[in-house]
């Protein structure tokens, strides 16, 4: 097999590739490229789900980055097991065809328990005192371990919240150099964030969001480099792009309103309650999922929803599976906010209401992605000042709440889950050898998400 490693640069668009990206145009001179027609809903856990088994999310079923848990009441979002998304895998396919074959997985997503030789991944400690421990998995453990030798520990802090950028992407890049000119894997992902992070605090055409650009550019000049001295080939796809948010849309607000969402008052807060909810949204980007208890409150929520100004589609039944979501984890409606829009995840109708863990990061505890996360509350006098006296009270083995992020979603400035039908506001599909190696030039111009599995199969077919 001809070694492979695939890049994925998240949030990269076809329009974005340019003057400012000097090292994906020459990708794409010496190889091929062209835009890549993503899934609904264009998220993270969807995307790479499809890219990895070519199956839509009707099939390999992770039909957001996370979704209701009918069973325990929980919105499960940014689970990591491998066994979560049916199919067979890229990886699973390069040891069914060379069982000889040797497979690394950086940071990409569905990696715990992934049939790979070498897998690292983002994974905290949770002490029972409350605290977060940053750290990584790896698989082997020795490998994690000698990763963190050499380049230092991950830097968790710039993979997600306020100080989130290019030092996480960075050495993520690294790893993968190492990993390639020490292990030599048949097939190498690496996940590289840092793009999508300034895309969402500030759109996809701000300064900040440009030199982002540059910079992804730089990382994937270095690893094509480190993959050419191996003989790899290098593939780089984007799981969706971004466009400017203007309108962030209270679902969850508006079905409490009509009497359907309900909240369970505690010293925390209010917290959302599922049990005693008549019908309720679990929000994801531009893409809602709402659960309905029965008939009645589902035909209330339909008519909630498409009262909403900023709601395009309400999606059930054929319309649900014509847009390859018609499995038992995606909500009774499924929900596409307009150009420009998106879902927040809030319950409350008063932030002097609202549960601790909003003001601070925490993905797993809210029932929706949270973009808000990215930023630091500006109505605070001296964010950094508090975020010192937070770190001194963890230091000294006090309990302790990070609460520096704000409640305000018009800070959001880039969302991304609804598909643009603009190629050049797609996702990327940049290959270094010509389409003859990768499966033959794309219909009508576009690859299709699903056919991912597929090229980069035909890539590592070729003889060295």
């Amino acid at each position: 097999m001809q070694p492979l490693v695939v890049i994925d640069v998240v949030g990269l668009s076809m329009r974005q590739v340019g003057a400012r990206t000097p090292n994906l145009v020459r990708l794409a001179k010496d190889g091929c490229g062209a835009p890549m027609r993503t899934i609904l809903p264009a998220v993270t856990c969807s995307a790479q789900a499809t890219m990895l088994t070519g199956l839509a999310p009707s099939v390999h079923g992770a039909v957001g980055n996370g979704w209701y848990m009918r069973e325990t009441g929980e919105a499960a979002l940014w689970r990591q097991a491998n066994a979560l998304v049916s199919g067979e895998k890229l990886y699973e396919a390069v040891k069914r065809l060379d069982p000889a074959a040797t497979t690394a997985k950086i940071f990409w997503w569905w990696n715990m328990g992934a049939a790979v030789d070498l897998a690292v991944t983002p994974r905290p400690y949770y002490p029972a005192d409350g605290r977060k421990i940053p750290a990584i998995y790896a698989a082997p453990t020795e490998y994690g371990l000698e990763l963190e030798r050499e380049l230092g520990p991950f830097p968790f802090f710039d993979f997600w919240g306020p100080k989130s950028g290019l030092p996480s992407s960075r050495w993520l890049a690294d790893a993968t150099i190492r990993t390639l000119r020490g292990k030599r894997p048949t097939l190498t992902m690496v996940y590289l964030p840092h793009l999508d992070y300034d895309h969402q605090r500030f759109g996809p055409d701000h300064p900040r969001s440009l030199a982002a650009l540059e910079e992804v550019d730089r990382l994937v000049g270095d690893i094509r480099t480190a993959a050419e001295e191996m003989g790899a080939a290098t593939l780089v796809v984007s799981e969706y792009s971004l466009e400017d948010a203007t309108r962030p849309v209270h679902i969850n607000r508006a079905l409490r309103e009509a009497g359907l969402a309900a909240v369970r008052r505690t010293p925390q807060g209010e917290v959302f309650d599922p049990f005693q909810s008549r019908a309720f949204a679990v929000s994801d980007h531009q893409v809602a999922h709402v659960h309905a208890k029965d008939a009645r409150a589902l035909d209330e929520a339909r008519a909630v929803a498409r009262g909403l100004p900023g709601v395009a589609e309400v999606l059930e039944g054929p319309s649900r599976a014509a847009a390859g979501l018609d499995h038992p984890r995606a909500g009774d409606l499924v929900l596409v906010a307009e150009k420009g829009a998106w879902f927040t995840y809030y319950h409350w109708l008063d932030d002097a209401a609202a549960p601790d863990f909003a003001r601070t990061v925490d993905i797993h505890r809210k029932h929706g992605y949270d973009p808000c996360e990215l930023f630091l509350d500006p109505a605070l006098p001296a964010p950094k000042l508090r975020i010192a006296l937070r770190l001194l009270q963890k230091k000294l083995g006090m309990r302790y709440l990070m609460d520096v992020i704000p409640l305000d979603a018009s800070l959001v400035k880039g969302t991304h889950g609804r598909i643009d039908p603009d190629p050049a506001r797609q996702a990327v599909f940049l290959a270094s050898r010509p389409w003859s190696e990768c499966g033959g030039e794309p219909r009508e111009g576009t690859v299709a998400m699903a056919e991912t599995k597929a090229r980069a199969l035909a890539l590592l077919a070729r003889a060295r």
